[in-house]
């Protein structure tokens, strides 16, 4: 008498259409939160408020509570601070550092315009501050 036993074969299969569904889920995940990360910051080398800090000075840029516009200490209009700021950095050399002043009334709009035409340009701008009379 002759048993006939079955054999079954166990298959280590795998099936990956879940790992896949991950994998974009995901994918959209990052994709979408990498649109919240701000891509309009300007770069800006912010002095401390202890120390002043040495950055190669050939641009001063000011701007007073008045709304006018200085660029090494010459009045000057909106207009013109993109030309003049370019022409005194070739004079300058081997990339030099633009050192913008504002009066503290000034709205930020108008310093913010004004960094626009320095990142505009790839021109390396530094803000001037007031050392805090409090940590000396």
């Amino acid at each position: 008498m002759s048993m006939n036993l079955r054999r079954t074969k166990v298959t280590a299969e795998f099936n990956m259409s879940s790992m896949t569904d991950i994998v974009f889920l995901l994918l959209i995940f990052f994709m979408l939160t990498s649109t919240l990360v701000n891509p309009n910051s300007l770069k800006l080398l912010l002095p401390k408020g202890g120390k002043p800090n040495v950055v190669k000075q050939s641009v001063n840029v000011a701007i007073k509570e008045d709304l006018t516009y200085y660029v090494d200490n010459q009045p000057v209009s909106f207009s013109e601070i993109e030309p003049l700021m370019k022409q005194a950095v070739a004079k300058a050399g081997d990339n030099p550092g633009i050192v913008l002043s504002a009066d503290k009334s000034v709205p930020i709009e108008n310093v913010v315009m004004v960094m626009e035409i320095a990142n505009r340009n790839n021109l390396t701008m530094v803000i001037a501050t007031e050392p805090n009379k409090d940590k000396q």
